[in-house]
């Protein structure tokens, strides 16, 4: 799990990526912060949460790498949340993630700040709840970072994490990648669309995940290093795996073709879809089937 590059390094190649991403992110990855967004985080801390925490809610909450606020925006608009400070080490991140906020009605109880997440500047005991969707596997220090959270986290609080890419599942992952690489030019004759012009540029973007996707987790390498920084009451959970592979499948025949001649009906199925297996997940395969098969793991631990 250590980081073969210099941290320093990882730190910068990580703020220029997403800085460079910070305005066109929300639409690139569909990110919506309306019921379709606002399900899909309560369906993740869902999985995670007991029953009379997910009614109290959190007063204060931290969120490591917000990006341009996807998980603690919809969660605040969800009702547990009351206020959020955002932390990224992408300075144009925290500026599209303030400007949701401000469009959300939400502007007088989020705040957003530049920080790393090994180095917080924040007082010991400052939150209730400690969370993050997607960063962990960007972080160069990870024991450095669950320090962190545990020092900044009143005694009795949580830390909440999801989206982290598992080893095996990420492995599953090339397979629909792969086979819609081999099958984009059909598709993109049957749906009648142009080759994408920025190639290149795309196939430049994904080199550059090489230096700032640094991790990929096995479950028990995560409740290892939470049980390390002194957290209680681990758990780990798997989360989507026939969504997607379907997910990806589609994005990667998407990627290939210009974006404005992508037709309609097919985003509508795409996307309806990717919703259906997601349930499908959630109700056969998640319950029965080991954690480490799934794309993504999900973490919660309690700080004693």
């Amino acid at each position: 799990m250590s980081a073969l590059r210099p941290a320093d390094e990882i730190r910068d190649v990580n703020t220029r990526y997403h800085d460079v991403a910070a305005a066109s992110y929300d639409s690139k990855w569909g990110i919506d912060f309306g019921d379709v967004g606002q399900s899909q985080v309560l369906g993740k801390v869902r999985k995670l949460l007991p029953a009379d925490e997910l009614e109290a809610g959190f007063k204060r909450a931290l969120e490591i790498g917000s990006g341009t606020g996807y998980f603690s925006l919809n969660l605040m608009q969800a009702g547990l949340i009351d206020e959020v400070c955002c932390t990224d080490i992408s300075p144009g991140m925290v500026e599209t993630l303030t400007e949701n906020a401000r469009r959300l009605g939400l502007g007088d109880r989020v705040s957003g700040t530049r920080s790393e997440a090994e180095s917080l500047p924040f007082a010991d005991a400052s939150f209730d709840l400690v969370l993050g969707h997607a960063v962990l596997h960007h972080l160069p220090d990870l024991g450095a970072a669950f320090k962190e959270f545990h020092r900044v986290l009143r005694p009795g609080g949580r830390i909440l994490f999801a989206g982290e890419p598992s080893k095996v599942g990420d492995r599953l992952a090339r397979v629909p990648k792969a086979a819609a690489k081999l099958l984009a030019p059909a598709w993109r004759t049957a749906v009648r669309a142009s080759p994408a012009q920025d190639v290149e540029e795309h196939e430049h973007d994904h080199s550059l995940e090489a230096f700032v996707d640094i991790h990929a987790f096995l479950p028990d390498q995560l409740v290892q290093l939470t049980r390390e920084a002194r957290f209680t009451d681990v758990n780990v959970q798997g989360e989507e795996l026939l969504a997607n592979w379907f997910g990806w499948f589609n994005r990667a025949l998407e990627a290939s073709a210009e974006p404005a001649e992508v037709p309609v009906l097919w985003r509508k199925y795409a996307f309806h879809g990717y919703i259906a297996l997601q349930r499908l997940d959630v109700k056969a395969l998640e319950p029965r089937l080991p954690a480490a098969l799934f794309y993504n793991l999900l973490l919660s631990a309690r700080r004693p």
